[in-house]
């Protein structure tokens, strides 16, 4: 376990897609992790699938049982978790968010200047090992943190390779093409899907043929490291049906449609950044206030 106990504030989709992926890899063991949520209605399911994960009853628990702490709650959520556990992060402690649009510099506010932090944004297929995503290290992040980071997330792509490191300022981003992306490709999907049904397909064979042929188009561009756009030109011989099927892809304007998306998808991160911020200002008035109050009190003692 050379990783340490591994503890997670929040049990939710991702949460639980990246532990399926560490257990079916055999990077993780289900009794080095630690688990909780507001109710049992996303813990259960993963203890029941997995029997030996701990359950903690309170965030401060997780903290306590580990020494990387996994921040898997909405960014909204984040600063009120932070009040909680701020107390009993340690210099031990590493901290790996995974909150869309809550950057680096956010989460040392929450929890203190020192603390190590490092921001993940990867997407559900980890669940079945074909991540895609990148990681941004902290002020306080060591290159051995990010290391340690990156070496769990290793096995969870289809490769084996680490995730991308980028600059915290490109975080929205990777959020827009891989953490959005699969909802964007599962939308692609079903309507080629029933593109293939309208053309008289039965329903199964065209959802199959769909998504065969995403995924072989994918292993094209990564294997091949050619551009999209030369592999998609192989294809499309002089007036026929690949190339009159691709005019009314930009005819009705599906580029601009993608494009669209993953920029909405990256604003929105800021959007949520903002969200977090005003929580964080509220949360530290309302320490200050009790601190205020406690002084008074002592002083009046």
């Amino acid at each position: 376990m050379a990783h340490g106990r591994i503890g997670f504030i929040g049990a939710g989709k991702m949460a639980t897609a990246i532990i399926r992926g560490w257990i079916s890899a055999g990077t993780v063991v289900a009794s080095d992790l630690c688990i909780t949520a507001p109710s049992d209605r996303n813990t259960r399911p993963l203890k029941e699938e997995f029997p030996d994960i701990t359950v903690a009853k309170t965030n401060v628990d997780v903290v306590q049982r580990s020494t990387i702490v996994f921040l898997a709650v909405k960014p909204h959520i984040l600063p009120i978790v932070a009040a909680q556990i701020k107390s009993r992060v340690t210099p031990a402690h590493l901290l790996v968010t995974i909150a869309a649009g809550a950057t680096t510099a956010q989460v040392e506010a929450m929890l203190g200047p020192a603390t190590r932090v490092v921001r993940v944004m990867p997407n559900t297929p980890c669940a079945i090992r074909c991540n895609a995503g990148a990681v941004s290290g902290g002020s306080n992040a060591s290159p051995a943190d990010i290391e340690t980071v990156c070496n769990l997330f290793a096995p969870l792509s289809a490769d084996g390779t680490a995730p991308d490191s980028v600059p915290d300022s490109l975080m929205d981003a990777v959020t827009g093409v891989a953490g959005s992306g699969p909802a964007f490709v599962l939308t692609f999907i079903e309507a080629m899907a029933d593109g293939g049904v309208y053309a008289g397909l039965p329903r199964h064979i065209a959802a199959k043929l769909a998504a065969q042929t995403v995924m072989g188009a994918a292993k094209l561009v990564l294997e091949t490291g050619e551009h999209p756009a030369a592999l998609r030109d192989a294809v499309c011989s002089p007036g026929g049906t690949t190339i009159t099927g691709v005019r009314a892809l930009e005819t009705h304007g599906l580029r601009n449609a993608v494009i669209s998306a993953v920029a909405a998808a990256a604003e929105k991160g800021g959007h949520l950044r903002a969200q977090a911020d005003e929580q964080l200002k509220r949360t530290l008035a309302a320490e200050e206030a009790a601190a205020a109050a406690s002084a008074a009190a002592s002083a009046d003692a």
